[in-house]
């Protein structure tokens, strides 16, 4: 059964970087298209990036375009995400989720949308972004 497991959150100043990391084990990552979603409390989840199984193709929501970018090293069986220029709008508790590449979930990432369903999904970390 595939288990994901996030790090690589903290603490960090407005404008700063952080590089989050999903690992993966009982299953091979590059089967799955893999995204990364955001709680925040008092708001509903939201859907940051998403990757694809096949091309790798990535796609960012709005929130975050230009400042984000996934990447998978499927050697390594992770998928990361890169932050850049965090803003105030940005902390919560990042988590990655796999979805089968056939429910297609990557196109909703653009609008901060995502399936309700997954194959798997891990607990989270938390980043928060001082002023």
């Amino acid at each position: 059964q595939l288990q994901l497991v996030e790090s690589g959150g903290g603490l960090v100043q407005s404008g700063g970087s952080l590089r989050l990391s999903c690992a993966a084990s009982g299953g091979i990552l590059d089967d799955y298209d893999i995204g990364w979603l955001r709680r925040t409390p008092g708001k509903e989840r939201e859907a940051v990036s998403c990757i694809s199984n096949s091309q790798g193709s990535a796609t960012y929501s709005h929130s975050v375009k230009d400042r984000f970018y996934i990447s998978r090293d499927n050697a390594k069986n992770t998928v990361y995400l890169q932050m850049n220029n965090l803003k105030p709008g940005d902390p919560g508790v990042y988590y990655c989720a796999a979805y089968d590449k056939d429910a297609r979930p990557c196109p909703g990432f653009r609008h901060g949308l995502s399936p309700p369903w997954t194959d798997a999904s891990g607990q989270g970390t938390q980043v928060t972004v001082s002023t």
